[in-house]
């Protein structure tokens, strides 16, 4: 299949199943966190750590809510 930057954006392609095949079964912040982790670095090499940066924030986020410490 083509590059298609809408249906199909090569960050996402780049394993044997699509992101989004693997995230739509999880909750939000795991799906985000899953998300960042698996295109850091292919949609732009500068953003590698900033995608990371993101992932464990989901993460931290995510940990906070199990233990009922979220203040938001």
């Amino acid at each position: 299949m083509s590059h298609d930057p809408v249906h199909r954006p090569e960050h996402y392609t780049s394993y044997p199943v699509e992101v989004i095949q693997l995230t739509e079964h999880l909750n939000f912040c795991r799906g985000n966190a899953v998300k960042y982790i698996a295109r850091a670095g292919l949609k732009n090499l500068d953003k590698e750590v900033e995608d990371l940066e993101k992932a464990a924030w989901y993460i931290d986020r995510e940990i906070k809510r199990l233990k009922g410490t979220t203040s938001e």
